[in-house]
């Protein structure tokens, strides 16, 4: 009969996700991240400027997230690849 799984050491737990995220802040293989707040017409034009300059099929270029704020201005984040190797 199989023991049931245990869950993990709260302190192993907590060394492993510090280096996990010491890790992904190296720069090697993370993703490129630019906050802006702007009018509606103002960030179509940054996203688009975007996509032209690190094209989706090779940057993986997208509006990660995106919220819309009094005064019809809306915060968004773009992201994409540092490279396209």
């Amino acid at each position: 009969m199989a023991k049931p799984m245990q869950p993990p050491k709260m302190e192993a737990l907590k060394r492993r996700i510090r280096e996990h995220r010491r890790d992904r802040s190296a720069g090697e293989g993370t993703f490129v991240r630019e906050t802006f707040c702007m009018s509606r017409e103002e960030a179509r034009q940054k996203a688009r400027e975007w996509f032209d300059a690190f094209p989706k099929a090779a940057y993986w270029t997208e509006v990660e997230s995106w919220r819309q704020l009094e005064g019809d201005r809306i915060e968004f984040t773009m992201r994409r690849l540092p490279s396209a190797d």
